[in-house]
This record gives structure tokens, C-alpha cells and sequence, in this order.
């Protein structure tokens, strides 16, 4: 079966010669120093390989299973859960006031790629956690954050967000969950939410979930919508538990994939809860967990199919096949290794510039949220402007990686003894939950383009042209970086007029070419990412620092993507720019 080789050396280029987080001049970064994060990946690289990774395939092959009410997880994962809590890694990024350990995200979101990686279904419980403790944190009063975040930093308590029904997903306005306010305070809980991921299990002593639901006065739509703590088992308030809430778990999916995490259907009868936040601006508070959770699985949508690539490479080297048309490469055996043949390298070198791309993405939109988080008003809108093209651009070509992958295998590829199918079948749900990447192009084109009057927008093209100027005269990246990256960013440009100048005209137009808007902006941002690294690399060999052959291939990858994918944008403006008759031309029942 596959095993995970943990990207350490990769991640300390990004954090180091790229972002150069220990001269960011935000508060707390000054420590983190190559020894420092070395020794944080380090420790985090060995849980994943030798504790997480292992269980991947028991978790595929298990499932979970609900027994008497309780939802039972496979085995080995109680056990993982406990050594995941002890190095104390669900609080890295959390307040210390409540036993976090206050580093920045973008450590957070490091290691949790190699969590990921490792095992996906096995994290997304502790994921989940850390999405509901950001929305308490931020919306909750003193009295609920103390009640509920130091149990939930740690993990002994594990949280969920609750949205979907039966009847309605994207659109919350039809939902049915009601909320009937006591004289105490509080609120009864009735409805049925279903794929609750992490629901329940029994990893924690307690769940918190977070539902969305209609309080009277409300009105209709969104806008009568608030949201409710609702705990598993109630909490008095010196924090023990106390008796079991109206709350439990009607049945389990059966998916394609994640089999290992716990995709739940949760009734909630009369349950007792808490309003979070204001009432009827539920909406407002769950926006900061389902933003979180968006970046998180962009995340997702890369690192599963980092362990597919790791295995395609091993097995291209070792499977002998056919012979390389320039002659033997392997004379004294019967067959040259497929990694010779120019096809297989197309496809791992598609992979590898499209991961590491990514990684570097995801990386520097984390630290674009530290920068958010001390008082730059910038990078929020930068961020809130990315997450549907991380989201959604990554998950998308997450999953064709994962298919790249396996496709290195042939036919082997498609038995389960290889365990390839399994990365393929995780990385599936990437494109549909915590938002379908329909919605979220439908999110870009349609909300954050026009955020603040295009502020943010305008921001990214100036930091665009910035970089391009600064780096436009350097001989060895004009041509292969600079040249490719003007070209992207003037694609993306002219899109974003289109749509400026036909989007009040003509509405369709616009939401037609929206999918294609968020993979020109996908492969445009990469293509940012990839001429940073270029710079760092470069200016690495010209003063011979390092190592110089990571720094090498860094720079060959980094070619390959700018000259074989980035040219994508001018495809994905010619289709932008056909406008909406072709894609409306049938009547409903000629389909």
C-alpha cells in the first residue's frame, strides 16, 4: 500500500526564502526561524508518516459503523486521536487564553497538509473542531468561550457545523430547522440536518455542533436564519457534563470515499441550545467557520493527492515497460522503468508543478490571514477575494492529479490492492462540499469581484505588476517567469472587464463564463506562486546558498508549469468571452 514522505524540505523553502516569515514584521513571527519550524515539521512529519498515514487504508476498509446509537470509529483512530491531542497539535494556532499556543496560521496550515496527506478522513474531525472554535471565538459571549473553547482546543470536545437539510444545500433560505425560545434563555431545537461530517464518534467525551436554524420574528429567507450552540451531552456551567441533549444520529452515509470520517444524518428533538452571535444574523457568524472550512478544503483538495503522487513516482521508476525511443536506458533488463517515456513525465510533471504551486498557494493565503488577523485591512480583502479560486480551482485540480496518478499505474491502478482508487474517491468530495465549486465561481464572479468597489481586485493586479517591474530586468526569469506571468495577469484583466461590461447587461453571460473565470484565476495565481519561488531559487544560486540541486529542479518545475499550464488562461478567456448564447441555446426539454 502507499506510504507518505512528509514535504519538509519544500515547506521550509516556502516559509523561509519565499514568505521570509521570520522578517515579516508580525508579532510572534520573529521566532519562527528554520530551526524552530524544522523541529515543529519534523515532529508533525513523523506523526503523519508512521501513526496517520498507516491508518488511511484501515479507514477506507472499515468505515465507521453506529451502534446502539453511538457512532463507533475504525480501528486504530482512538488511539491516533489521543497521540494527535498530546503533541498538542489542534491548538497550534489558537488563543492562549483559552490553551492554545497562539503560533500563526501558516504554521497551522503546514503541518495540517501533512495531517491531510496522511489520513483525510482521520483530520477532518480535528478540522472541523478547530472551524466551530473560530466561530465561538469570534461570535460567542466571555461566558461561552470559557464554557466551551479550552475543551475544544484540546479536543477532548470536537465540534461541527450543521447547514444541510434534506430539502435544500446552497440555499439556506428554504431551510426548516426551528428554534423555540425559553424563558431561560435559551432555545429548543427541532429539525433534521444531514452529511454532518464528524456528527459523532467516539474519539471525545462531548460534540459541539453549531446548527442553523429559524427563530420566530425571523422572517423569510437567509435573513431570519440564526445560529445555535447545541452540545451532544448539556454542559453545566462549571463546565462537567450534565445529561444528554435531545440530540442523535439517524443514520450514517454510505460514500464514495472518507469512509474513515463519520458522514452523519443528526436529528435534533427538541434539543436544547444556544444562540451564537446576534439572532436572525446566523448566517453572518456561520460565514466565519464556512470560510475557514473553504480554506481547509482547498487544502484538502491538494494534499490528498500529494501521497498519490509520491506512489505514481516510486511505481514509474521501479515498473519496467517498453523501451525509451532514444535508445536503452536499462540495457541489462528486459525493459526500460516507465519513468523514461515522455508521456509519464508530461504526467508526473504536471503533477509536481500543479502541487507545489498549490502548496505555495495555500501557504501564502494563510499568511495573508495572519496579516489579517494584526489589522491589515488588505490582505482580508485579498483573502476573502481568493478563497472561492483556492477553494475551488485546487479541489478541481486536486482531483485530476489524483487521477494523473493513478493513471501512472495502469490497469494495477484501478485494483484496490494498490490503493490508488482511494485517493481518487477522497479527493472526489473536495469539488461538492462546504460549498459545490459551481457555487463558488458563481461566488466570484457574482459577490467578491465587486467587494469594497473592486478594492481587492485591483490590489492583486497592482501586487501583479509590482513584482513584474521589480523582477521585469533580471536575465534569468524574464523569458521563462516574468514574460508568461504578465501575459496571465492580462487574461485575468481583460475577463474581469468583460464581465464589468456585460454583467448588468446581460446577467448570463457573466455566470456562464464564471467556471472558466475561476480556473483563469486558479492557473494566474499559480503562476504568481511559481515566479515567487523562481526569485527565492535564483537568488539562492546566485549566492551560493543551500542546496543547489533542490534549487535546480525548483526552477525546471516552476518552467514547465509557466510554459505547459499557465498558457490555459487564454483557453479559459476565449471561452469566457463566447458569452452565454451557446450555453442557453436548448430549452429546458431538449436535454
Amino acid at each position: 500500500m502507499p506510504s507518505y514522505t512528509p514535504p519538509t524540505r519544500d515547506l521550509q523553502f516556502i516559509l523561509h526564502d519565499v514568505l521570509r516569515l521570520s522578517q515579516s514584521g508580525l508579532p510572534g513571527h520573529e521566532d519562527l526561524d528554520r530551526d524552530f519550524t524544522e523541529a515543529v515539521f519534523d515532529a508533525a512529519g513523523k506523526l503523519s508518516s508512521d501513526v496517520l498515514a498507516p491508518l488511511n487504508a484501515v479507514g477506507d476498509r472499515q468505515g465507521c459503523r453506529l451502534e446502539n446509537g453511538v457512532v463507533r470509529t475504525p480501528d486504530g483512530f482512538a488511539e491516533a486521536f489521543e497521540a494527535v491531542k498530546e503533541g498538542g497539535w489542534t491548538a497550534m494556532d489558537c488563543d492562549p487564553e483559552y490553551g492554545g499556543q497562539g503560533m500563526p496560521h501558516v504554521l497551522h496550515a503546514a503541518t495540517g497538509e501533512m495531517f491531510v496527506a496522511a489520513n483525510m478522513a482521520f483530520n477532518m474531525y480535528q478540522g472541523l473542531t478547530h472551524g466551530a472554535y473560530s466561530a465561538i471565538h469570534t461570535h460567542g459571549t466571555d461566558a461561552q468561550k470559557a464554557l466551551y473553547l479550552p475543551k475544544m482546543v484540546s479536543c477532548d470536545w470536537t465540534g461541527t457545523m450543521n447547514l444541510t437539510e434534506p430539502h435544500c444545500g446552497t440555499d439556506l433560505g428554504l431551510l426548516r430547522t426551528r428554534a423555540e425560545p425559553q424563558d431561560d434563555g435559551s432555545y429548543l431545537i427541532t429539525g433534521t440536518k444531514i452529511f454532518i461530517s464528524a456528527g459523532d464518534h467516539d474519539m471525545a467525551e462531548n460534540v459541539i455542533h453549531l446548527v442553523l436554524a429559524k427563530a420566530p420574528g425571523g422572517g423569510e429567507g437567509t435573513k431570519g436564519i440564526s445560529l445555535f450552540i447545541v452540545p451532544k451531552v448539556l454542559v453545566n456551567d462549571d463546565g462537567s457534563l450534565a445529561a444528554p441533549n435531545g440530540v442523535s444520529v439517524g443514520n450514517l452515509e454510505e460514500k464514495m470515499g472518507i469512509h474513515g470520517n463519520a458522514t452523519c444524518v443528526m436529528n435534533f428533538d427538541g434539543a436544547r441550545g444556544w444562540l451564537l452571535g446576534e439572532l436572525h444574523k446566523g448566517m453572518r457568524a456561520m460565514f466565519t467557520m464556512m470560510n475557514e472550512a473553504r480554506l481547509g478544503v482547498g487544502l484538502q483538495g491538494y494534499a490528498c493527492a500529494i501521497p498519490a503522487y509520491q506512489a505514481a513516482v516510486e511505481y514509474a521508476r521501479e515498473r519496467l515497460q517498453g523501451r525509451a525511443v532514444t535508445g536503452a536506458k536499462n540495457p541489462e533488463g528486459p525493459a526500460d522503468p516507465l519513468i523514461v517515456h515522455p508521456d509519464i513525465r508530461r504526467s508526473l510533471m504536471d503533477q509536481k508543478s500543479f502541487l507545489e504551486g498549490a502548496r505555495m498557494l495555500t501557504l501564502w493565503g494563510a499568511h495573508q490571514i495572519d496579516r489579517s488577523r494584526n489589522g491589515d485591512d488588505d490582505a482580508e480583502g485579498l483573502i476573502s477575494l481568493l478563497t472561492p479560486v483556492i477553494k475551488g480551482f485546487l479541489t478541481d485540480k486536486g482531483f485530476e492529479t489524483a487521477v494523473l496518478a493513478q493513471q501512472v499505474f495502469g490497469g494495477h491502478g484501478y485494483i484496490e490492492e494498490q490503493g490508488m482508487s482511494q485517493f481518487v474517491r477522497d479527493a472526489r468530495i473536495t469539488m461538492i462540499y462546504e460549498g459545490a465549486n459551481g457555487v463558488q465561481a458563481l461566488d466570484l464572479v457574482g459577490r467578491k469581484l465587486a467587494a469594497d468597489n473592486g478594492k481587492p481586485l485591483m490590489a492583486l493586479f497592482g501586487m501583479v505588476k509590482a513584482f513584474c517591474k521589480e523582477h521585469g530586468e533580471n536575465e534569468a526569469l524574464a523569458t521563462d517567469f516574468i514574460a508568461p506571468l504578465k501575459a496571465a495577469s492580462k487574461d485575468l484583466q481583460s475577463a474581469a472587464m468583460y464581465f464589468m461590461e456585460r454583467g448588468m447587461k446581460n446577467p448570463d453571460d457573466a455566470l456562464a463564463g464564471s467556471y472558466d473565470f475561476m480556473h483563469l484565476f486558479g492557473h494566474a495565481m499559480l503562476g504568481f506562486m511559481w515566479a515567487q519561488q523562481a526569485v527565492a531559487a535564483q537568488s539562492a544560486l546566485d549566492e551560493g546558498r543551500g542546496d543547489a540541486a533542490f534549487f535546480r529542479t525548483k526552477l525546471a518545475t516552476g518552467r514547465y508549469y509557466m510554459q505547459r499550464q499557465l498558457p490555459m488562461t487564454a483557453t479559459h478567456l476565449a471561452r469566457i468571452t463566447s458569452g452565454a448564447d451557446t450555453v442557453m441555446a436548448l430549452e429546458a426539454e431538449a436535454f
